[in-house]
């Protein structure tokens, strides 16, 4: 009779399951809001909450017993379906609980109208509660075990996405390329669209962003060609984030933020958009937007802290890279600012060359090149390469470059000037030793070996003179177009000590080219050092139109795309300066010869069209040739060479080097050389394996 009672109730309350239906949701709506922030978790919930009223009023209106009532058929996937939408299982929970209060209030009420029997209305009260619990109880533990199925599948999911977003994003020290692996990664697992911005002054090398409007630079977006949420930004483009907007408060409070929007499946904006900081290291970068549209699942919780976590992640990454971006800025100035800025004015020789730093992690190292105007119109060609990478390596060969200029301004040759650059090395490995503030870690010996070329040519007498020190050899070029690798000893790299450095001369025709470069160029991973000097003397062979084109083509034929040295190339093409612009004459070792001397002097300044020099050359080559004469031995040369300015040079046999010195006010002598001083625009000595040379330059 009880149960007559509860299964008419449940027939009649079926003939209004849409009111029945109504009421639910609109209690769904009012107690549950948050379901109703994703509309497609909320349409997923109200259908399965509408199939069990359906399926329990059904089990009553039959007397089914309540462990033998059927499930909508979907449940489960419904349950799973919530679960990845990001929906909590306490609100499915307690979607099922007000929805069983609202059907046991309607049915209840319908019992009191059916019966005035309250005996019996109380029986069928509590069978109905038993029944309704039981059901409940039932389809809630089943879609509990189904929705924490899906979710421990999907944090299984989030843990390897993580795994695999470590391996993918921040393969190289770039900046653009991380930024764009974070965009990549992101688009093909979780997001339709997204976009790495950093910050401009971040980017420039500091660590805030400072005052004013917050200026951004598009470092990554994906995919390409993808839709956008607002006014398209195109690639590293600048741009604003205004003051309010999410952005601008994920940037200055250095916290993620999700937003849900309402918009039609259609519709060409977002629907959901996570919004995270990249911070790495105390310091905000920049932010990263992920987006959905149309159907997607919107954002939720779980999702925003997957993308805190991968981001987190590529911050790290980007910081790497900022740093190690500008500390290689900050080597590559360096490096360049201790480089020759053009080549000096010289008549030697004409050249070209190219500084190109390396492009690998390891930074840039300290290859060098210089051209150093000698003497005599002869002019010095150097390039060397110091050991190791970065800062230290940079400022080795700024010191060594210095030390290389130094030696050569007191014109010693080739071998003694390696041999006094390898004492400057040795003397650079103790200080750096010996210093107490030096990392205790660092490989400070690996950094102050070295290898040097040092070439002078002499226009004149079109002689070569080359030393060089654990270096590669050079290529030379003569003019009818055959290349071949000199036969230079090789000499030990400087800083090993005790080592002599042995010294060739020859002879080059005009024209002749001269090739000398590091090792960066020669030898890659794609070939060795042989195969490379193979391919640079067959480039060097071909007839280029200028030494610039030769040395373009030097580089396409041998460089990979991203070096993995340093490289320096130094390129020379011999001149001469003949007979028309030298005058030498063989002079006695007697006073006598200095009037002779003076009027020869005039005579050839007046054949070149110098004769306004005539007297500053008579006063300089009379103290020069007399200094020979006294303090000299046999033979003596005067020697006057016409090149950019007028070049006057006496040699003697003596051993003895002038010195100039302040003479006393009743000292009959000490004065030439200090007025040699004060009338040429400079003067020296250079030492010869016999004898000396005493020279001056005048200008015109």
């Amino acid at each position: 009779m009880t149960g007559g009672l509860l299964s008419r109730a449940a027939q009649e309350l079926a003939l209004r399951t849409d009111e029945l239906a109504a009421d639910v949701e609109q209690c769904l709506r009012r107690e549950l809001p948050v379901l109703w922030d994703d509309p497609e978790s909320a349409r997923i919930a109200s259908e399965n909450v509408a199939d069990h009223i359906d399926a329990a009023l059904y089990g009553v209106r039959q007397g089914i017993d309540p462990e033998r009532i059927e499930p909508p058929s979907h449940d489960v996937d419904r349950a799973r379906a919530l679960a990845r939408r990001g929906a909590p299982v306490s609100v499915t929970l307690r979607a099922f609980r007000l929805a069983q209060g609202i059907v046991n209030d309607r049915l209840l009420a319908e019992l009191s109208r059916l019966s005035d029997d309250a005996e019996q209305v109380s029986e069928a009260a509590r069978q109905l509660i038993a029944i309704s619990t039981t059901y409940v109880d039932r389809v809630s533990e089943q879609g509990v075990v189904a929705f924490q199925e899906e979710r421990d599948r999907r944090l299984r999911w989030r843990s390897a996405l993580i795994n695999d977003a470590s391996m993918c994003i921040g393969t190289t020290l770039d900046i653009a390329r991380t930024t764009q692996e974070l965009a990549d990664f992101a688009t093909e697992h979780f997001a339709d669209l997204v976009t790495v911005d950093l910050l401009d002054a971040v980017l420039r090398g500091r660590d805030a962003a400072g005052e004013g409007p917050l200026m951004l630079r598009r470092m990554a977006q994906g995919p390409e060609g993808g839709a956008v949420t607002g006014p398209e930004v195109g690639p590293q483009q600048l741009h604003s984030c205004p003051d309010g907007s999410p952005c601008a408060d994920a940037l200055k409070s250095g916290r993620p933020s999700r937003q849900q929007h309402d918009e039609a499946p259609d519709a060409p904006r977002a629907n959901s958009t996570l919004v995270v900081p990249l911070r790495a290291r105390g310091t905000t970068l920049g932010v990263a937007e992920f987006h959905r549209f149309g159907n997607a699942t919107r954002y939720d919780d779980e999702d925003l802290l997957l993308a805190q976590e991968i981001v987190a992640r590529a911050a790290v990454a980007v910081d790497n890279a900022r740093r190690y971006t500008h500390a290689r800025a900050t080597v590559i100035t360096l490096q360049r600012s201790l480089l020759p800025r053009q080549a000096p004015e010289q008549s030697a020789v004409d050249v070209a060359y190219r500084y190109l730093p390396a492009s690998s992690e390891a930074g840039v190292g300290g290859d060098w090149y210089d051209v150093i105007p000698l003497s005599g119109a002869r002019v010095a060609l150097v390039v060397g390469d110091v050991v190791g990478h970065g800062i230290r390596a940079a400022a080795t060969m700024g010191r060594l470059r210095t030390a290389v200029r130094t030696l050569a301004d007191i014109d010693l040759p080739p071998d003694e000037l390696l041999t006094h650059l390898d004492d400057v090395v040795l003397r650079l490995f103790t200080e750096a030793c010996s210093d107490p503030d030096a990392d205790p870690e660092a490989d400070v010996g690996g950094d102050m070996g070295a290898t040097c070329l040092y070439a002078v040519y002499d226009p004149v007498s079109r002689r070569c003179t080359m030393a060089r020190a654990g270096h590669v050899p050079p290529a030379v070029v003569v003019r009818d177009g055959t290349a071949e690798l000199l036969d230079l000893p090789p000499g030990p790299p400087l800083g090993l000590g005790g080592l002599p450095f042995e010294t060739i001369e020859f002879e080059l025709p005009e024209g002749s080219l001269i090739a000398l470069c590091t090792d960066g160029l020669i030898e890659t991973r794609d070939h060795d050092i042989d195969a490379g000097l193979a391919t640079l003397r067959q480039i060097l062979a071909r007839p280029a139109p200028s030494l610039e084109a030769a040395c373009d083509s030097v580089l396409e034929a041998l460089l990979p795309s991203r070096p993995d040295d340093d490289i320096a190339l130094l390129l020379a093409r011999t001149r001469t300066l003949g007979a028309d612009r030298v005058a030498t004459w063989e002079l006695e070792a007697d006073p006598a010869v200095v009037a002779r001397a003076r009027s020869d002097v005039t005579r050839q300044l007046t054949a070149w069209g110098l004769e306004e020099l005539g007297f500053v050359a008579e006063l300089v080559v009379s103290e020069l040739v007399t200094n020979a004469v006294r303090y000299g031995r046999s033979p003596i040369r005067l020697r006057l060479i016409h090149d950019r300015s007028l070049l006057c040079e006496v040699t003697d046999a003596g051993s003895t080097t002038p010195h100039m010195r302040r003479a006393r006010a009743l000292d009959e002598g000490g004065r030439g050389l200090l007025l040699v001083a004060q009338l040429a625009g400079q003067w020296g000595t250079r030492q010869a394996r016999r004898g000396k040379t005493v020279w001056a330059e005048l200008n015109e």
